[in-house]
């Protein structure tokens, strides 16, 4: 996509060679023991262990490049933390159809039984799939990601429910025959905001409500709530929708009931990435404008920042550590506590070393942190994003 012209990238690089931690792994590891961390997520290219996408043909040289990681990370006591998934899908299996083509499943769990194969016996510690929402909204929805397919309404719907059955049947493949062997646990990392009412009117906290399941719950609500299945504001955003616009069916496609069961409860942990907050409204001048499919008009909520919250470089990012305990807070209260790691959290700037404001955004959030955990949020461990400086179009 980077090669692409002309180039969606803002200044036109490609990341090519980014951070480059294949040739300074070395040299990363001693940051971490500089840094004192217990412990360091980082992804797996799925491309970089299977060139093909398949498990047919596998490169030593990336399964090396890993181990070698692995190994100088155990030696110095800090512990690997692998996502397996983030965002980066082999070009071949994009062609054929990418997260919308229900073999994908297949082909993720045999991905995944490589990696466990390969480094189970030293990596405690597992996260499937990296932001349900960015890889399907994001990439299938729209064009602000890979693949920028941007067939709103229907794709993101659609690869939703395999990137969900692609994660919980790697999760069952880790339970039945890795967790004993090796000891670990296996989870998922979901991007949440919080999305605040603007108003105390019904209309913009149910606006409040829909976004945030059609942001976050779509991906949590099947594998942490006790029913399982999409949240019921999102099925039932959708189907109305849908008839309204001359749909036999929902543009949502169903979970069979033993889908619904086999994704329910497939995570040992609430991977949370989390920034920042929105207010949400509901603008009764936009219902019915809306002819063709459309995740946002599904969801039927209008998002607006306060002026008053610290501003990043980022223009989606502000500051506004109240929306984490909130955010914190929810999900103990919705998905009755699950352990939760904070796999994500942090503040851009435009670079250098005059970053007092994300000192200051560190020191917020990590106290709505503790304040989360003294109020009785299982929270299990917290990391920033992230350790060097990313290659990175947000």
């Amino acid at each position: 996509m980077a090669h692409t012209e002309p180039s969606p990238i803002e200044d036109a690089s490609t990341g090519d060679v980014a951070a480059d931690s294949y040739h300074n792994w070395r040299r990363d590891v001693e940051i971490m023991k500089e840094l004192g961390l217990d412990f360091y997520r980082f992804s797996i290219a799925w491309t970089r262990i299977l060139p093909t996408g398949f498990p047919d043909k596998i490169n030593h040289l990336g399964v090396n490049y890993y181990s070698n990681l692995i190994d100088e990370m155990l030696k110095n006591n800090i512990r690997p933390v692998i996502t397996m998934y983030h965002w980066d899908l082999p070009f071949r299996l994009q062609k054929l159809g990418g997260w919308m083509n229900p073999h994908i499943v297949t082909w993720f769990v045999d991905y995944a039984k490589v990696l466990f194969d390969k480094y189970g016996d030293r990596v405690k510690q597992w996260i499937t799939i990296n932001e349900p929402k960015q890889i399907c909204y994001e990439g299938y929805g729209s064009d602000a990601k890979a693949p920028m397919l941007n067939i709103t309404g229907v794709a993101e719907y659609l690869c939703a429910k395999n990137v969900l059955l692609a994660h919980a049947k790697a999760y069952h493949l880790f339970d039945e025959q890795y967790r004993k062997k090796h000891n670990g646990s296996i989870g998922i990392s979901i991007s949440c905001t919080w999305y605040e009412p603007s108003s105390d009117t019904m209309d913009d906290k149910q606006a409040a409500i829909d976004a945030r399941q059609f942001d976050w719950g779509q991906y949590a609500h099947p594998i942490f709530s006790v029913s399982g299945d999409f949240p019921p504001e999102v099925k039932r955003n959708v189907a109305f929708k849908s008839a309204e616009q001359g749909f036999v069916r929902s543009r949502l496609p169903e979970l069979t009931g033993k889908e619904v069961g086999l994704i329910r409860g497939s995570s040992d942990f609430f991977g949370l990435n989390t920034y920042t907050t929105k207010l949400a409204y509901r603008d009764p001048s936009l219902e019915g404008m809306y002819a063709v499919p459309s995740y946002m008009d599904d969801m039927g909520a209008v998002f607006v920042k306060d002026p008053t919250w610290p501003q990043a470089q980022s223009s989606w990012l502000q500051s506004v550590p109240e929306g984490f305990l909130k955010l914190l807070l929810d999900i103990k209260k919705q998905y009755d506590n699950p352990p939760v790691i904070v796999t994500e959290n942090g503040w851009s700037t435009a670079g250098g070393l005059l970053d007092d404001d994300r000192i200051l955004y560190y020191r917020n959030y990590l106290g709505m942190l503790i304040e989360a955990t003294d109020r009785g949020c299982n929270i299990q461990g917290y990391s920033a994003w992230s350790l060097i400086d990313n290659f990175d179009g947000g």
